[in-house]
C-alpha cells in the first residue's frame, strides 16, 4: 500500500471570481464534501473518496481531482450586501498593498508609506462618523427640531422641539444633541462588532505547524528582500505571519473605535462648551469646558500614536495581543463620551439653537488632511519606485496614492450624499433650514465636471477600441484564411476582433485611474478653496458674476445635488436587491473577490480578508497530502483561484513546494497583481515562485480581459507561458464543431484540449522519485468515508498532529 500511495497524484482545483459549484468543477453530479464547512470546503467525486486505498492501476495516470470551493467567503448570505457601505475602507486598504518594489535599505521609507495609508484610513473613519453626526445631531436635532415649522412637518421630532412655554425637558439643545448622539454611537458599535465577528469567522486561521515561510525578511510592513539580480528574492507572502494579522487588526480596531467615539464626543461637547464660555453662564460648567476639551485632544493624540506606532508583524505568528490597549482605549473613549453626554444634558435655559451646529468646519479640515496625505504618499511612492523601477508597474509606482485618493473621494461623496438627501427630506422646498455645511455642496458641485471628463475618456477609449478592432480583424483573417467551400464570415470576424479589442482595455485601466485621481485631487482642492473663501454655496457665491459663470454655477450645483440623490438611491436599491437576489449578491461577491484578497492592514472596518481563511485551507490540504503520501500534486487555479494557489504555494515548506506543479489559466498574476501590487507579485517574486515549485504552466487567451501571460524575465528555466489559446476553438463549422463554437473569453478553459495536454505534460515532468509516506501510527478511523491523506499526518515532537478542518461525508447537494 505504501508504493500505491506514492504513485497517486492529486489535482487540487481552485475556482475564480464569482465561484461555481463542485459539480461543475469536477464534471460529475455526484460529489461529496470530504473536509471543510458550509463556508469553504474540499469536494471529491463520490467514486474517488477512497482513491488512496485503491491500486493505482484502477485510476491509471489520471490524477485524483479535488475541488476547493470558497465562493461563500465573499457571496454567502444576504447580510454581506451591506458591506457595500464599507467600500471606501476596502479601497484605502488596497492602497497599502500597492506599494512599489524597493531595496532593503529603504525600510524606513516603506514604513512611512504604510503609516501614511493608515492615517488616511483613520481620516475615513472620522469622516464617516462625522457625516453621521451631521445628519443626526446637526440636521435633525439642532436645525429641524429647533425650527418649529420643520418639527411640525416631522411629528417624530415633536418631543424635541421647544414648546410655546419652553418647558419640554428634551427641548434644550444640549439634551437634543445628547439623544441624537446615540445614532453615530450605535454606528460605531456596529462597525466594531462586525470587525470583531468577521475576524473570528474569516481571519483566525493559522498556517500548518512547521511552515517556516522561507525568505523571512526584517520588514514589518511586508516587503520582500531583493538580492542582486533578484536571485535571493523571496515573496513576503511566504512569511508565517502574512495571513495572520491578528495583533495589528486588534490594535487598529481599538484605535478606530476610539476615534469614532471621540468624534461623537467632540460634536456634542464642543457645542456645549462654546455655550458655556459665553458671559453669564454657570461657573461650574464654564470650568468644566476646558477640561473636556483637553480630554478630547489627549484622546485624539493617543489614537494617532497607536496608529503610528506599529505596522504588520509578518516574520512570525503573533498570537499575543496588547490586551490593555485593545480593551482600555475603546472603553476609555466610551466613558468620555458618556461624561460628555451628561455634561451636555446640564440645564442651560438660555441656550437656543440657530444656524448650523458649531464645528461644521471639521469637513474642511478632513478634506485638507486627506489631500496632504495623498500628496505625501505620492512623494514616498515615487522615491520607492525610483530605487528599483518596475517598467510595467501601474502609474510608475503611483497606483497606491491614486487609489487612496479614490477612497477619500468615495468617502466624501457617500458622506455628502447622505447629508444632502437628509437635508432635502427634512426641509423639502421651503428652504427654512441652513442645510449641511457649505463644503459638502461645493463637493457635490464638482461631480458634473468630473463626469464630463469621464465621458471624454470613455469616448477616447471607444475610438481606440474601434481602431484596435480593425487591426485585430485583419489579424483574425490571417489566422483563419477562408476555405474554398466556405467564404469568410465578416460578422464572425468582427465579433472575434471586438472581443480581443475589449479585452485589451484592461491594460489601460492605470491611465484612466491616474486621470480620475488627478482630476479628483484638483477639483477637491478647488471646492475646499471656494467654500473657505466665499462661505456660500456655488450658486450664491456666483451672484453678480457674468451670466455664463452664474449659469454654470447654478447648473453644476443643481446637477450635483441631483446626481448625488440618484447615486444614493441606486446604491440603496442595489444593496436591497442584493439582499434578496442571490444572482445580484454574487455580482457584489465578484467585487469583493478582487478587493478583499489582501489582509486588513490599513483599515480594520474594511470587509474581511477571505484569503486569510482560503490560503491556510489550501496550505493545510497540500501539506497533509504531501506529508502523508509523498505523492505528486497539481495545483490548478483559474482566475482569482490562481492567485490563491500562488499564495498557498509560497506558504508551503520548501520540501513540499518542490513536489507541486502549478497550472494557471485565465490568471491575473502578472497582468493585474504584478502591475498593481509590484512589491508582492512583481517579476522577482514570480520568478522565485517558478524556481521553487517543480514546474509551472500558464494558459491565456487574447479574448480574456482578466488573464494574461506571466512574462517572467530572463532565463528562469522552462517556459511558463503557452502560446495564446485559440478562441473560438474553430472559426467556422468543422467535423469536430458542426455548430459555431462560442467565444469563451475568461471562462471554460478546461473545454480547450490544450488544458488536458498541459496537465499531462506537468504530470510527466513531476519527479517520479518523490519519497514515500512517512511512518505513521494507525488510529481509529473516523465515521464516514474520509480520505486517508486527510486523516493522517506526521506527528512532530512538541506539536499537535495537524488536523484538517472538520470533515464530513455529506453531499453538497
Amino acid at each position: 500500500m505504501k508504493d500505491t500511495a506514492a504513485q497517486n497524484t492529486l489535482e487540487l482545483l481552485v475556482h475564480g471570481v464569482g465561484g461555481t459549484t463542485p459539480e461543475e468543477m469536477l464534471d460529475d453530479p455526484r460529489t461529496v464534501r470530504v473536509t471543510g464547512d458550509d463556508t469553504a470546503a474540499v469536494f471529491r467525486r463520490i467514486d474517488d473518496v477512497d482513491a488512496e486505498e485503491r491500486p493505482a492501476a484502477e485510476h491509471g495516470e489520471a490524477p485524483v481531482p479535488e475541488a476547493y470551493v470558497w465562493c461563500n467567503l465573499t457571496s454567502g448570505n444576504g447580510s454581506r450586501a451591506l458591506w457595500l457601505l464599507l467600500l471606501p475602507f476596502m479601497v484605502v486598504n488596497l492602497a497599502h498593498w500597492m506599494r512599489p518594489t524597493s531595496e532593503g535599505r529603504r525600510l524606513r521609507t516603506v514604513r512611512l508609506y504604510g503609516l501614511l495609508v493608515r492615517l488616511a484610513g483613520l481620516s475615513l473613519t472620522v469622516l464617516l462618523v462625522a457625516a453621521a453626526c451631521e445628519v443626526a445631531l446637526d440636521l435633525a436635532a439642532w436645525q429641524c427640531a429647533g425650527t418649529p415649522a420643520c418639527a411640525e412637518r416631522h411629528t417624530w421630532l415633536g418631543f424635541l422641539s421647544p414648546s410655546g412655554s419652553g418647558d419640554g425637558w428634551w427641548s434644550e439643545p444640549g439634551r437634543r444633541l445628547a439623544l441624537a448622539a446615540l445614532v453615530p454611537s450605535a454606528l460605531t458599535g456596529l462597525l466594531w462588532y462586525l470587525s470583531h465577528r468577521t475576524w473570528s469567522a474569516y481571519e483566525s486561521q493559522p498556517p500548518p505547524p512547521g511552515t517556516d515561510g522561507e525568505g523571512t525578511g526584517t520588514d514589518g510592513e511586508g516587503t520582500g528582500t531583493d538580492g542582486e539580480g533578484g536571485e535571493t528574492y523571496h515573496s513576503a507572502l511566504g512569511r508565517p505571519g502574512f495571513w495572520y494579522g491578528r495583533r495589528l487588526v486588534a490594535r487598529l480596531r481599538a484605535a478606530h473605535t476610539a476615534a469614532a467615539f471621540l468624534t461623537v464626543t467632540a460634536a456634542v461637547g464642543t457645542a456645549a462648551a462654546r455655550e458655556d464660555r459665553r458671559p453669564g453662564g454657570p461657573a461650574l460648567l464654564d470650568a468644566l469646558a476646558p477640561l473636556f476639551t483637553l480630554a478630547y485632544v489627549a484622546g485624539a493624540l493617543v489614537v494617532v500614536w497607536v496608529v503610528c506606532r506599529r505596522g504588520r508583524t509578518e516574520n512570525r505568528l503573533d498570537h499575543e495581543l496588547d490586551r490593555a490597549l485593545v480593551r482600555r482605549l475603546p472603553v476609555g473613549s466610551l466613558v468620555l463620551l458618556a461624561l460628555s453626554l451628561v455634561y451636555a444634558c446640564c440645564s442651560r435655559p438660555e441656550w437656543r439653537s440657530a444656524g448650523r451646529l458649531p464645528g461644521d468646519r471639521v469637513f474642511g479640515a478632513l478634506t485638507l488632511t486627506q489631500c496632504l496625505l495623498v500628496v505625501a504618499l505620492a512623494v514616498v511612492a515615487h522615491v520607492l519606485h525610483r530605487t528599483r523601477p518596475h517598467p510595467r508597474a501601474a502609474l510608475r509606482g503611483l497606483a497606491g496614492p491614486a487609489v487612496a485618493m479614490l477612497a477619500c473621494a468615495l468617502g466624501g461623496v457617500m458622506s455628502g450624499g447622505v447629508a444632502q438627501r437628509v437635508s432635502d427630506w427634512l426641509d423639502g422646498t421651503r428652504r427654512t433650514l441652513p442645510g449641511p455645511p457649505v463644503l459638502l455642496t461645493w463637493q457635490a458641485s464638482v461631480i458634473p465636471p468630473l463626469l464630463l471628463l469621464l465621458l471624454v475618456v470613455v469616448a477616447l477609449l471607444a475610438r481606440r477600441t474601434l481602431r484596435v478592432r480593425r487591426a485585430e480583424a485583419a489579424e483574425v483573417e490571417r489566422e483563419h484564411p477562408a476555405e474554398p467551400a466556405e467564404p469568410a464570415d465578416a460578422a464572425r470576424t468582427r465579433r472575434i476582433a471586438t472581443a480581443r479589442a475589449m479585452a485589451g482595455l484592461t491594460d489601460l485601466a492605470p491611465r484612466v485611474l491616474g486621470i480620475v485621481a488627478v482630476a479628483t485631487l484638483l477639483l477637491g482642492a478647488a471646492s475646499l478653496l471656494g467654500a473657505e473663501l466665499t462661505e456660500e454655496v456655488p450658486g450664491d457665491a456666483a451672484e453678480g458674476a457674468p451670466a455664463a459663470l452664474q449659469g454654470a454655477a447654478d447648473t453644476t450645483q443643481a446637477c450635483g445635488s441631483w446626481l448625488i440623490g440618484v447615486g444614493f438611491l441606486l446604491f440603496v436599491t442595489w444593496g436591497r436587491r442584493a439582499y434578496k437576489d442571490p444572482s445580484a449578491r454574487r455580482t457584489i461577491g465578484i467585487l469583493w473577490d478582487v478587493g478583499t484578497f489582501w489582509p486588513r492592514a490599513a483599515h480594520p472596518f474594511a470587509p474581511p480578508c477571505y484569503a486569510e481563511r482560503a490560503v491556510p485551507d489550501l496550505t493545510w490540504r497540500m501539506a497533509t497530502w504531501t506529508r502523508a503520501t509523498g505523492g505528486r500534486l497539481v495545483l490548478s487555479g483559474h482566475s482569482q483561484g490562481s492567485v490563491l494557489a500562488a499564495a498557498a504555494a509560497w506558504q508551503l515548506e520548501p520540501s513540499a513546494r518542490r513536489r507541486v506543479a502549478l497550472l494557471t489559466y485565465g490568471s491575473p498574476l502578472e497582468r493585474l497583481y504584478g502591475r498593481w501590487f509590484p512589491a508582492h507579485f512583481g517579476p522577482a517574486a514570480l520568478s522565485a515562485l517558478h524556481r521553487e515549485v517543480d514546474c509551472w504552466r500558464n494558459l491565456y487567451r487574447l479574448t480574456d480581459p482578466i488573464g494574461g501571460p506571466v512574462r517572467l524575465p530572463g532565463d528562469c528555466g522552462p517556459e511558463v507561458d503557452r502560446a495564446p489559446l485559440k478562441d473560438p476553438l474553430a472559426y467556422g463549422r468543422t467535423a469536430l464543431h458542426p455548430l459555431p463554437a462560442p467565444i469563451l473569453g475568461h471562462s471554460d478553459y478546461q473545454a480547450d484540449p490544450a488544458f488536458a495536454e498541459e496537465r499531462r505534460l506537468l504530470l510527466a515532468r513531476l519527479r517520479p522519485e518523490v519519497p514515500g509516506p512517512r511512518p505513521i501510527e494507525e488510529g481509529p478511523r473516523p465515521v464516514g468515508k474520509t480520505p486517508s491523506a486527510l486523516r493522517r499526518g506526521p506527528v512532530e515532537e512538541g506539536d499537535d498532529p495537524p488536523q484538517a478542518p472538520g470533515s464530513s461525508g455529506r453531499s453538497s447537494g
